[in-house]
């Protein structure tokens, strides 16, 4: 009894009770656990294996079932479960790729005469292999298993439709029948229909050639960009890692087929612009399935077997957008990490939650040395013995070190060949910044960039960790200075610390030492990295809350990305939702001063906190996974705040008052079309909808919307309190409350947004590059 299996108890919803008991209490006394299943698909045969239960076994014995299974262990983890379940039952050792999270299933039932409670919350997974396991190539645990062999998906279906006495029961009405709905929709789908779908989803971005002159840069800095493009193209290949495990794998296999089909071509061009199998335009909605992945060959993962070249499967993804992208285990959740976190230094904890690191687990990385043969089961078994100390962490430094020496490399060399002194600094210190993982020296040197040519590259957006928002992503910008644009914004950098100490927050909440921000203006040439689906029209970076304590923060405009999305989008968008009368007050004058204040924003306000409790914190680590969306609501409507301010100051024309509003009001139905899991459209619902309640924005018996002038700035102001006051509390719920209120797609939103679908205005761009190309032609 002291070997019996421990499991942990859960709730009827499936919460931690922080309980364990021993296998057989827990199936007594019919307490909630967790346990793995975990399919093999066949896809040129279209079949599944079974395997059949050994005699001995306490439920089911001696009938057909999964193809394997097992109880997750307390402390244990899903996933680790069923790569292990599968090579201890079967024989088959299998990379973390190979397992598709499909759905969990909730099994009640009592067997045995009543005996028997199995209350059991079963995560399971789908392997696709290409073509049949030789059956003598298992290697079957006899304790568990006495047979395997594969069946038609269809049949399988059938017989547990009929209640067939030799197989295990499942409902397949109910949730168990959505293992064979999935595999009918891959398999059964008209590639035509999926075409059509894929050319509307491709529709809803217009390709924009954007053009920079580089009539302006020295000889030795337009050697450098061609050096640069090839850094920030490395970049891409960094943030295809960080997006999920098997995204280059996937990335390479829809690339190297793009030419066999016009339906492989629009797979290609779609992945393209969302560089993952999730839509950003679609709530991260998956546009493909792991029946479109790449393929991957095992040569030693069962027995070997003469004339076998061996295992070929798909790589896998999950049809859910994972929040925690691939910074986290994926069987990592919140509950766990905090657990870990608490075990934790003080140092230790700010690695764990910082920017530059992801988390990983060392039974996963016994399991991996096991599958190259390196360990044996015993060693990975003791290791997950380790419970919540598994988690370790592992800065960006090591875990992409091979694709970050070759950006350091090629960033110094960039560095050797410019004659712009501040560039060169940058370069060196970022460079250096890649391999040490202490970007402080070098954001300071970006922050202080002058210079003609122009690039910002490194981890620095936290929206693809959705489930914290604690780690950066990769991204890459080089553009050209747009010396007069530059000079026109200046003023906007020149009065933070005045707008800081009129916002409409308490003066105790409010920073006597804002830093006037830099800000340059560019003409974009290339971008990569964290720049999916919609494009970036301006950032405000650092977010290195060290950083902008001390040195305040820099912002980048993006003039001709922003040009190409006010004539391409926000104009028509004007043409068909503002009321006739406002129509000719949207303008982009208007369009890109707010741009300009928005990111101006995300410089002032709360940033470094001080909670209820008195300890210390950032508004980024207090509201976590709600921090993203809640700040872009902040620049947004403390941007319009701050206009109004200057405008009263006779630091702007007054001829803007109208104008801004009404852009702004146009604005909102540009953004929310990011979708409600987007962070700015999430953000922009938002104000969009409170404003809306306020009666500042007023919808008319025609569909179309107007701007009352008389409620619109009291309204503004109200908003912008109201984030400011959370952010500076560190208030989660009141974010969440917030956030669930007003962040949500309402009537008079989808109608608008219906409108704009149906006359087909495009939602966002597509940069081509043209002068990239250009360079890379030459050089061919």
């Amino acid at each position: 009894m002291q070997n019996e299996e421990l499991l942990d108890v859960f709730t009827i919803t499936g919460q931690r009770t922080g309980i364990s008991k021993t296998r057989g209490d827990v199936h007594k006394d019919g307490d909630y656990h967790r346990a793995v299943h975990v399919w093999i698909f066949v896809e040129s045969t279209q079949e599944l294996l079974l395997q059949r239960r050994a005699d001995c076994k306490d439920s089911w014995a001696g009938l057909w079932d999964i193809s394997s299974a097992g109880h997750i262990s307390a402390g244990d983890t899903s996933l680790i479960t069923a790569r292990r379940e599968l090579n201890e039952e079967l024989g088959v050792n299998l990379p973390k790729d190979a397992f598709e999270l499909i759905f969990i299933f909730l099994q009640e039932c009592t067997i045995n005469d009543g005996k028997y409670i199995n209350h059991e919350f079963n995560d399971v997974y789908l392997i696709t292999i290409l073509d049949p396991i030789p059956l003598e190539a298992f290697t079957l645990q006899e304790s568990e298993v006495s047979a395997v062999k594969y069946i038609f998906w269809e049949e399988y279906k059938s017989l547990l439709a009929k209640e067939d006495r030799e197989y295990v029961p499942y409902d397949v009405n109910g949730q168990y029948g959505q293992l064979f709905d999935i595999i009918e929709k891959r398999y059964k789908e008209n590639k035509e229909a999926r075409s059509l779908t894929l050319q509307k989803q491709l529709a809803r971005y217009a390709p924009i050639c954007l053009d920079a002159e580089l009539t302006g840069l020295s000889e030795a800095n337009r050697k450098a960009l061609v050096v640069l493009i090839k850094a920030a193209m490395v970049i891409d290949d960094i943030f295809q890692e960080q997006s999920w495990y098997s995204n280059p794998a996937l990335r390479y296999w829809l690339k190297e087929h793009s030419d066999i089909s016009y339906f492989d071509k629009l797979k290609w061009m779609y992945y393209s612009i969302n560089k993952s199998p999730w839509s950003c335009l679609d709530e991260n909605e998956a546009f493909l399935t792991t029946a479109d992945s790449a393929v991957k060959l095992l040569v030693e993962s069962t027995r070997p077997v003469s004339g076998w070249k061996g295992l070929e499967y798909r790589s896998a993804f999950p049809m859910v957008k994972p929040p925690g992208a691939n910074f986290y285990p994926p069987d990592m959740d919140k509950m766990e990490f905090e657990l870990w976190k608490s075990s934790l230094t003080e140092d230790q904890q700010r690695a764990a939650t910082g920017y530059f690191s992801v988390i990983r687990r060392h039974s996963e990385s016994s399991m991996d040395t096991s599958l190259h043969g390196l360990a044996t089961t015993d060693q990975v078994m003791a290791t997950n013995s380790l419970n919540s100390l598994d988690l370790y962490t592992v800065p960006f430094s090591q875990e992409y070190r091979s694709s970050l020496l070759k950006v350091s490399e090629l960033l110094h060399k960039a560095g050797e060949l410019t004659d712009s002194p501040s560039l060169k600094r940058l370069l060196k210190s970022k460079a250096d910044a890649f391999l040490s993982n202490d970007y402080y020296d070098s954001d300071i040197a970006w922050m202080e960039l002058d210079s003609k040519l122009d690039i910002t590259i490194g981890p620095y957006e936290t929206y693809e960790d959705a489930l914290f928002g604690y780690k950066a992503s990769f991204e890459a910008f080089i553009g050209i200075r747009d010396d007069k644009g530059t000079s026109e914004v200046k003023l906007f950098g020149d009065h933070l610390q005045v707008l800081e100490q009129n916002l409409p927050m308490d003066n105790a909440y409010k920073s006597k030492d804002v830093i006037a921000a830099p800000i340059r203006v560019i003409q974009l040439i290339y971008n990569s990295g964290d720049v999916k689906g919609p494009q970036t029209v301006a950032f405000n970076l650092p977010n290195d809350e060290r950083i902008v304590n001390d040195h305040g923060t820099s912002m980048v405009i993006l003039k001709n990305v922003s040009e190409a999305k006010f004539k391409h989008i926000l104009q028509p968008i004007a043409d068909i939702c503002i009321k006739e009368e406002q129509k000719k007050l949207v303008d982009f004058d208007s369009f890109f001063t707010h741009t300009i204040c928005h990111e101006c924003v995300h410089g002032i306000g709360p940033h470094t906190i001080r909670l209820p409790s008195g300890q210390q914190s950032t508004v980024r680590l207090a509201l976590q996974e709600l921090h993203s969306a809640l700040e872009e609501a902040k620049a947004d409507i403390v941007g319009l705040w701050a206009l109004k301010f200057l405008i009263d100051q006779e630091l702007l024309p007054k001829s803007l008052i109208k104008s801004m509003y009404v852009s702004f009001l146009a604005g909102c139905f540009r953004s929310i079309r990011f979708g409600m899991e987007e962070a700015h459209g999430k953000g922009q619902a938002l104000q969009f909808n409170w404003l809306l309640e306020k009666g500042a924005f007023i919808l008319h018996s025609d569909g179309t919307f107007s701007v009352d002038f008389t409620k619109v700035e009291g309204a503004v102001a109200s908003l912008s309190r109201e984030i400011l006051t959370i952010q500076a509390k560190g208030d989660k719920a009141g974010a969440k409350s917030l956030l669930e209120k007003y962040g949500k797609m309402t009537q008079p939103l989808h109608h608008a947004l219906e409108k704009l679908k149906k006359i087909q205005v495009p939602v966002d761009i597509a940069p081509i590059f043209g002068t990239v190309d250009k360079i890379l032609g030459e050089l061919r």
